[in-house]
């Protein structure tokens, strides 16, 4: 379901709205919570479904992860290696309606509609039984190792803008891949930051993000580093493409990782072409490379 005040930024970007729960899709390891130390907000990430709330605020954003993408999420350990390891490949950005298994029938109606120019999102919207179909069955961009492996195949061999079908434990889909593109996320240490952060002409051709709160950046912080704090998320999401730049490259920062993990994804799902986390955050870079930083 859309809910109530939500404002729909793009197709492929969250459905959100700082006054109701938002619905849309934000990449982040499986099974995991967050609670900052200080009960700002808590971060909670199930297979189908991810919170944050921010009691202070009594904001809450509520991410519904479809139930055709349950396995869509990416492990992180998966994805992010030691050093600066960093993972690359070809994206697609897929829209695609599901039906039950046993409407064999209408599927094979309404592939024949779209085959004769019905818009496969409209069709979605009418026929869909999965919550995607808000937004005209838009799955935003992905990636193989993120989807289950019958939709996956299915989607990555499929000619561009053919509607195809495939089945799954869910039932069966038709699927349509809009477009594609090639880009980077990627892991950097603390260390390797650090010597490129020595180089002057670095800080004018890279972006550098710290994503923790204003409190927590005025007892540690490092030079460059422009703040987006994640509870403020609402106030800087929407505009993140007009702010800084897709085509840069972008480092993302928190306190420990975790939180930089998740925006660093989500950046990349809003066109940002090379993005990097910074492993173990600020609290990392204090401990191995420069003494003089407080922890907390």
């Amino acid at each position: 379901m859309l809910l109530p005040r939500a404002s729909i930024i793009h197709r492929s970007c969250l459905v959100l709205s700082t006054r109701s729960p938002i619905i849309g899709v934000l990449p982040a390891p499986p099974r995991c919570l967050y609670s900052d130390s200080r009960s700002h907000y808590s971060f909670s990430l199930m297979p189908t479904r991810c919170s944050i709330y921010f009691p202070t605020s009594r904001v809450k954003l509520d991410l519904f992860m479809k139930k055709s993408r349950q396995a869509w999420l990416p492990s992180a350990a998966a994805a992010y290696g030691s050093n600066s390891n960093s993972e690359s490949g070809r994206e697609i950005l897929v829209q695609h309606l599901l039906v039950k298994e046993e409407d064999q029938k209408l599927l094979l109606e309404l592939q024949k509609r779209a085959a004769e120019g019905e818009d496969l999102g409209d069709l979605a919207v009418e026929y869909s039984i999965c919550p995607s179909k808000e937004e005209g069955g838009m799955l935003g961009w992905v990636r193989k190792g993120q989807m289950v492996q019958e939709f996956e195949e299915a989607a990555f061999n499929a000619p561009l803008n053919e509607v195809v079908r495939c089945k799954t434990k869910f039932g069966w889909h038709l699927l349509q891949v809009l477009s594609e593109r090639d880009s980077i996320l990627g892991q950097i240490q603390p260390s390797e930051l650090h010597e490129k952060m020595q180089d002057p002409s670095f800080l004018d051709n890279a972006q550098l993000i710290d994503v923790r709160e204003p409190d927590e950046v005025a007892k540690a912080s490092l030079p460059g580093f422009k703040v987006f704090p994640l509870r403020q998320f609402g106030n800087w999401g929407p505009g993140i493409t007009t702010e800084l730049d897709p085509q840069k490259d972008t480092y993302v920062m928190c306190h420990h990782g975790m939180r930089s993990l998740q925006v660093a994804q989500w950046l990349q799902t809003q066109g940002f072409k090379r993005v990097f986390n910074v492993s173990g955050g600020i609290h990392e870079y204090a401990m191995k490379v420069d003494r003089s930083i407080p922890t907390y």
